[in-house]
């Protein structure tokens, strides 16, 4: 195949796999199906599979199949047993938890590799063609700037997470078949991945929680199928909590770091969609 043709497949499948309403970890037809319903030969599919393998748009594992999305790093039953049990408030909550933190270590332990690495995701979401692109590379965004911790215990508990909050995302509802380019990700996270580059741990922290508020502001009445507006929430609403303790932050977190920032994180407000959940 040429190269324009076989870029041409990769889209066929990636819209295939879109228009088909795959949930996340859910299984595709076996090759042979997938080759007679795209007209192609199986070496052409196995081409275009790589090519989304390799933006984490599906994962393989030999004798058990193609599935949609990033490969899980633990038990694919652990995982399901998680998305069951967690509601999407409860992912942003964790969320608030860990991530900061997260950024502001990363800053503080990552290498220019690193960096440069968060700085592609970045980017590459920018570029997304879809909403599932958009999605796959915001993932590896978020999983970048864990790996630059060089923490592997924190490594481990984000990657959990971050499949359990990909499943929830997956189902989202969305006004257009591609991201804007007004969206509010795209400049917050430019902002984290300036502070992590300039080695600026409290600005790092500080730029990841508003990314997440605001992550919190959109998502969960679009998950409820609710425009933020009509939620009450808007960009500029600023709501805290105090994080609760024990918890996960506060063990992590220097007591001098502690004292130098917030005690509260920006968020968890329950609006009247997020209740009915």
């Amino acid at each position: 195949m040429t190269v324009l043709s076989q870029a041409t497949l990769s889209e066929r499948l990636r819209r295939y796999i879109v228009d088909s309403g795959f949930d996340h970890n859910a299984r595709l037809p076996p090759e042979r199906v997938l080759c007679s319903t795209l007209g192609v030969s199986r070496g052409e599919l196995r081409k275009a599979l790589a090519e989304l393998e390799s933006d984490s748009l599906i994962w393989r594992q030999v004798g058990r199949g193609t599935f949609v999305g990033a490969r899980p790093v633990h038990n694919l039953n652990d995982v399901e047993y998680l998305e069951k049990l967690a509601r999407p408030i409860k992912v942003i909550e964790a969320r608030l938890a860990i991530e900061p933190e997260l950024a502001r270590l990363s800053a503080i332990h990552g290498a220019k590799a690193d960096f440069d690495e968060i700085r592609a995701c970045s980017r590459k979401c920018q570029e997304a063609r879809d909403w599932r692109s958009y999605e796959a590379w915001d993932n590896n965004f978020h999983l970048a700037i864990a790996k630059a911790t060089h923490n592997k215990v924190l490594i481990h508990l984000f990657e959990t997470l971050n499949v359990v909050r990909r499943s929830i995302v997956w189902g989202q509802l969305r006004a257009s078949t591609l991201p804007p380019r007004t969206h509010p990700s795209f400049s917050q996270h430019d902002s984290i991945v300036a502070a992590i580059s300039a080695r600026d741990a409290a600005g790092a922290a500080a730029r990841m929680r508003e990314h997440l508020a605001s992550v919190r502001e959109r998502v969960i009445p679009a998950l409820s199928g609710v425009h933020p507006e009509s939620a009450g929430l808007t960009a500029q609403t600023t709501l805290t909590v105090s994080v609760p303790t024990p918890s996960i932050a506060a063990s992590i977190v220097s007591p001098a770091t502690t004292a130098a920032t917030p005690d509260g994180v920006p968020v968890m407000m329950t609006s009247p969609a997020a209740s009915s959940k």
